[in-house]
């Protein structure tokens, strides 16, 4: 779940999509059928302006009607990110606003971390640091909470959970911080330069989740996959290399890959089950050959 605050955007920005240009009554008509409280006119004027800043989409007024609509629809085609934000919650948060359907529509629950998010995207604008409480979970430590300075470059959703993407300075180098297990966030006055060469899709572009390791460089992966499997991989790809090599009706497919082999990966395939065989590099086969066996040993 995002921000309330960004909720209301993106309600704006999907009400004004589908439908004939609205006067601001009409709009007021339909918050006040969604939302709690009144929508003064100058909330309205300010909803705007964030829209056009945060994804460069005009809603515009026609003075001859008075009424308010989207000028530049197509920009949101070349923008992944509205698309996504508009597909994923043009729906209401808020269940109460089903009257009654809250027991027939089910969503899987979402960490805690989305209170952290209108602070993040303030800083990520801003270009300014971030000071963080963070839990972590690494036994060897002493210490479960730690203290984080972080300039965030990026965020990323991946299996259901937000990730921040940045240089952490304590450890000098790029990380991901999981927001569920954020304790507390402050947005410093510390500014900072994004690298003129970052770029957030070339980060991730070998991995699958968001561990990356410049020491495990891309490598050409192989499997063959059984039964109805292969129809959800060619539904839901599991990376966006994937290609589908050979097919034998009835009995299996084979898709390739460009990816680095890292334990998310590794996840991805285990979760499979036996409809999944691994063909190529040999240090994944022999890797999953072991997860397998240790697997085994449990049951015995």
């Amino acid at each position: 779940m995002i921000s309330k605050t960004y909720y209301k955007y993106i309600w704006l920005l999907d009400l004004l999509l589908n439908s004939k240009p609205l006067t601001y009554e009409a709009i007021c008509n339909e918050w006040n059928s969604r939302f709690d409280g009144e929508l003064p006119r100058r909330s309205f004027h300010e909803y705007r302006d964030r829209i056009k800043e945060m994804f460069g989409v005009d809603i515009m007024c026609n003075r001859s009607g008075n009424t308010y609509y989207v000028a530049n629809p197509e920009v949101i085609e070349s923008n992944k990110l509205t698309k996504w934000l508009l597909y994923n919650y043009s729906i209401p948060q808020d269940f109460a606003t089903f009257n009654g359907m809250k027991d027939r529509i089910l969503l899987e629950k979402i960490p805690q971390g989305q209170a952290f998010l209108d602070s993040i995207i303030d800083a990520m604008q801003r270009n300014v640091e971030l000071k963080i409480e963070y839990q972590c979970y690494d036994r060897d430590k002493e210490e479960h909470m730690q203290m984080f300075h972080i300039q965030p470059y990026a965020m990323k959703v991946y299996n259901h959970r937000w990730y921040l993407l940045g240089y952490l300075k304590e450890h000098e180098g790029l990380r991901n911080i999981a927001l569920d297990r954020i304790l507390n966030l402050k947005v410093l006055n510390t500014k900072f330069d994004l690298p003129a060469d970052f770029d957030a899709r070339r980060y991730y572009a070998n991995v699958v989740g968001v561990f990356v390791n410049d020491d495990l460089p891309p490598k050409n992966v192989k499997i063959r996959v059984y039964g109805v499997q292969a129809e959800y991989l060619r539904s839901t790809p599991l990376h966006k290399s994937q290609k589908e090599t050979y097919y034998k009706r009835g009995e299996f497919s084979e898709f390739t890959y460009k990816l680095s082999i890292t334990p998310e990966l590794i996840s991805q395939l285990l979760s499979m089950g036996s409809q999944v065989e691994v063909l190529e590099p040999e240090e994944l086969r022999e890797e999953m050959k072991e997860r397998i066996s240790n697997m085994f040993n449990f049951y015995k």
